[in-house]
């Protein structure tokens, strides 16, 4: 699909609705690419300061209430004045207050018109707004196929969904088919029902963070408040799909200073960790795993935990490392790494780069299972998890 509105072969616009819906048709578990279409935040070739959007947006409000107060003008007029002006993408109080203004059928007509006919970001945000105020669980389908525009439409139909009957499912749905931004302003919807909702948490606990998804780091706090992995992986420690998120929330947290919490100022950290080393002492190896215990590892070597004048936590924090790495120098977790990289996982490659050669990883330096390598040599002697004994309880 093309990441930008194109012209049927009669010239026509395409809407954006008809091309997330023509992909979804095709692939309709799987996101759009590249979070769907994207829109510039100024014309081509314009130099100038980005638009004001505040002003934008008191000015989209101040058209929706001339448009509504004259029934002659038809919504194509609309969406046309509309996309001449910058969306936007998030809700708004000026467009808010229009919108509930408006008598809510108008309101919700034309709401459905612009989502589904518009052609320009203006148009679809506006209808979005619309809906928000003035949907009825009818237009849940409609929100969700917009939604699937990640980035441009994903926060809009997030906040839409989540006021309508039935719209936690629908989040739900949708928070498996989009990525990017979109994903990050859904999970954040679904955080808040997370006590409400019997289907939210286990989701959340499972999927709320996507492999590979750097925005993670932008959910890291809404997720760990609301989950409590430190209790999910004792309660759930024999559910590899918990484990392997939790390990997902360790790899986040190695990044995620600045933007979220980091793994050295979680409170909790050491009690995951073990936790998840510990599974992973059971577990097949898998691409992800190895790269999740390696960028694990090499954090726990780099970065000391705050919050603590004691050596016990600094202690603690040695003892899991060791244990990632005993576990990554096992014959099957260097085969599988080696399939990786024969396969260009770009995640593994990565590893190659920094990680790798400062931790000696024998899956990269081509040595057999069990030969001498060129890096850290106390991990080799030790028990992958001799701290950790891979018991079934946790």
């Amino acid at each position: 699909m093309s990441a930008t509105p194109g012209a049927t072969p009669s010239g026509a616009p395409r809407t954006l609705f008809d091309l997330a819906l023509r992909y979804h048709r095709t692939n309709p578990d799987a996101p759009l690419p590249r979070g769907g279409a994207r829109f510039p935040l100024r014309p081509r070739g314009d130099e100038g300061p980005l638009p004001d959007h505040t002003r934008a947006a008191v000015e989209v409000a101040a058209l929706l209430d001339r448009y509504f107060a004259d029934p002659r003008v038809p919504p194509r007029a609309l969406a046309a004045r509309l996309d001449g002006l910058p969306a936007a993408y998030g809700p708004d109080e000026h467009i808010g207050r229009a919108a509930a203004r408006a008598p809510a059928a108008k309101a919700r007509q034309t709401g459905r018109w612009l989502v589904r006919h518009g052609t320009g970001p203006g148009a679809v945000c506006a209808g979005l707004a619309l809906l928000a105020e003035a949907g009825t669980a009818h237009d849940i389908p409609r929100i969700q196929t917009i939604g699937l525009h990640a980035n441009a439409f994903g926060h809009l139909a997030a906040v839409a969904l989540e006021r309508l009957p039935g719209g936690v499912e629908a989040l739900l749905w949708l928070a498996d088919r989009v990525t990017e931004w979109g994903r990050v302003h859904v999970v954040h919807e679904l955080c808040r029902h997370a006590d409400a909702h019997p289907a939210v948490r286990p989701w959340l606990l499972r999927k709320a963070l996507a492999r590979g998804e750097f925005l993670n780091s932008y959910v890291v706090d809404h997720v760990l408040r609301v989950t409590a992995p430190h209790e999910a992986v004792v309660q759930h420690g024999r559910d590899t799909d918990v484990m392997d998120h939790a390990g997902r929330l360790l790899h986040v947290m190695t990044y995620a200073e600045g933007m979220g919490t980091s793994l050295r100022h979680y409170p909790h950290a050491l009690a995951v960790l073990e936790a998840h080393v510990r599974h992973l002492g059971k577990a097949d190896p898998t691409v992800e795993r190895y790269f999740t215990g390696a960028s694990v590892a090499h954090h726990l070597g780099v970065e000391t935990p705050v919050g603590t004048d004691g050596p016990a936590l600094k202690a603690g924090w040695d003892t899991v490392r060791k244990a990632y790495l005993g576990l990554l120098d096992r014959a099957e977790w260097c085969a599988t790494a080696r399939e990786g990289l024969a396969a260009g996982d770009e995640w593994l490659g990565m590893l190659a780069h920094s990680v790798a050669p400062e931790l000696g990883l024998r899956a990269y330096l081509g040595d057999a299972p069990g030969g001498e390598s060129h890096g850290e040599e106390s991990h080799r002697e030790e028990s992958p998890c001799a701290e950790f004994p891979c018991t079934e309880s946790l």
